[in-house]
């Protein structure tokens, strides 16, 4: 990172960083802001991401620095790509492997053909409802806080576009899955909501950011190893 000056950073960047699992994408975004401050000795510098990602889940994510901050809704409305792994079998309040098991059913019966068939069912534009446990706000406090409290909260349902959502590989009870989707498309409800449409239960055990737009995680850094490059020149 030789190449790269203050006044890189404050006139704008765009950099990938492949966030790992556990961290949020808060704590990507204030690694890379503390790395360049450090660096280039700034009292202050505009950073943010274009894009949240669970910190379950691992992947591409877009941070701007200086002017390119006013890009970041321009990048948040690009089409998405995901791999992963949805489990059948049991559900889970958030949908994710944040809470525990709820409820398990059998699935001796269900098949390849069937999950697939399933799937093209929630491919096209769909209304999809947001899980509980989720940032969304509704009367100015966040949905997880709800039901953190144990409270009942309606949820409208939203339209989104998933364009592709391809079946992988089935090892049930495990279905890995690739998905290109609009801004928006909660990974975690289309892993309940197959699970429901086959008249059983599913939730997201795995989730990897692949592509935002023509932005690709192949090209992307983890945050440390940003920050350790960034500080050793």
């Amino acid at each position: 990172m030789t190449d790269f000056s203050a006044e890189d950073f404050l006139n704008g960047q765009i950099l990938l960083i492949d966030k790992p699992a556990g961290w949020s994408s808060f704590q990507a975004v204030n690694k890379l802001k503390w790395a360049i401050r450090k660096k280039f000795q700034l009292k202050k510098i505009k950073i943010g991401h274009a894009g949240t990602l669970d910190p379950l889940a691992t992947g591409l994510l877009i941070i701007c620095t200086g002017k390119f901050t006013k890009r970041i809704v321009e990048l948040q409305g690009l089409q998405k790509e995901y791999t992963g792994t949805i489990t059948l079998g049991a559900t889970t309040p958030s949908y994710d492997l944040e809470t525990e098991i709820d409820k398990t059913y059998p699935i001796d019966h269900i098949t390849p053909e069937m999950i697939r068939g399933t799937a093209t069912r929630l491919t096209g534009t769909i209304e999809q409802r947001p899980p509980v446990f989720s940032a969304l706000k509704k009367d100015g406090k966040r949905l997880y806080e709800y039901a953190r409290e144990g409270k009942e909260v309606q949820i409208q349902k939203r339209t989104v576009t998933v364009t592709e959502f391809d079946i992988v590989k089935v090892a049930l009870p495990d279905v890995h899955f690739r998905i290109v989707c609009s801004k928006g498309t909660y990974i975690r409800s289309l892993a309940h909501d197959l699970g429901h449409l086959l008249d059983n239960g599913g939730h997201l055990s795995e989730l990897r950011r692949s592509k935002i737009g023509d932005y690709s995680v192949d090209n992307a850094i983890g945050p440390i190893a940003f920050t350790d490059n960034l500080l050793s020149d």
